[in-house]
């Protein structure tokens, strides 16, 4: 889980697979994170596996020390208190953010900015997690694996693009910002890194009349993408129907958008209402 130490600092933790930890070390790439994420006092940062605290540090420093994190690994705690046992307002929430009500830990306050170097083996499900508070979200910035954000931020007819891509860009803005090297991280990962922004949106722009089917739609397509939409959707919806839409049946599931995957969905709410 690439979470952090600053080239200064001698390894204090050895890092974890079970946990998914590589640690990232490179100074430079930590103050190009925190310049993406251009955290001010005043908001609610939230910090998902802060690790041994080195992209911790500027945070808490950018917003006078008001911060909250999120630690799965109990033996990195101790550290971190220690690390910042003068910030008062620095809280630690120990547990698996993947279980985390963020809906109930905004509360009656301000959004929550979630930043966080994700462990590449639970991103693709913490991020679905997220995506079910996002109206208790302002905004995210996250580590991930390069592939996963090239999934998030595909465009259709990609290879990239499936189900993840489409649930949140049905939810959020999604922003792929730069690459991180393996050699940034200790130990190194096998593969790249990137940074993607997540912005939920105030209104959505395709709104689907049954969300729940909308989900379970796109899940469907996308466990049989190589079939036309004809195939497909056979039992659900007739071609006639699909080009009554303006979608030709002929068509396979990865060339579909959004907007068109929403009216698709539209159009069985209304059949079974």
């Amino acid at each position: 889980m690439p979470s952090r130490t600053t080239d200064t600092r001698p390894p204090r933790h050895r890092a974890r697979k079970r946990f998914g930890q590589n640690f990232l070390r490179d100074p430079g790439v930590i103050s190009r994170i925190v310049r993406a994420i251009a955290p001010r006092p005043g908001q609610r940062l939230v910090e998902i596996g802060p690790g041994q605290g080195a992209l911790t540090e500027p945070l808490v420093e950018a917003t006078d020390g008001v911060l909250e994190v999120i630690e799965l690994d109990r033996d990195l705690i101790p550290g971190l208190r220690v690390q910042f046992f003068n910030h008062p307002e620095f809280v630690i929430h120990e547990g698996d953010a993947l279980t985390l009500d963020f809906a109930a830990l905004r509360g009656d306050g301000e959004p929550l900015r979630v930043v966080g170097n994700l462990p590449y083996n639970i991103s693709t499900p913490l991020i679905f997690h997220l995506l079910e508070s996002r109206a208790a979200i302002a905004d995210m910035h996250f580590m991930l694996q390069k592939e996963v954000v090239d999934r998030l931020a595909a465009t259709p007819g990609s290879t990239d693009w499936g189900r993840l891509s489409i649930m949140a860009q049905y939810h959020c803005r999604v922003t792929a910002l730069f690459t991180v090297p393996p050699e940034a991280f200790t130990p190194r990962p096998k593969v790249d890194s990137a940074i993607v922004r997540l912005e939920p949106h105030a209104e959505l722009p395709h709104p689907a009349t049954d969300e729940a089917l909308f989900a379970d739609m796109v899940r469907e397509a996308f466990n049989q993408r190589r079939k036309t939409l004809r195939n497909n959707l056979k039992g659900r919806l007739s071609g006639e129907a699909l080009e009554a839409l303006g979608i030709d049946p002929s068509r396979r599931p990865q060339t579909l958008s959004v907007a068109e995957l929403v009216a698709i969905t539209n159009y069985l709410a209304g059949e079974a209402s």
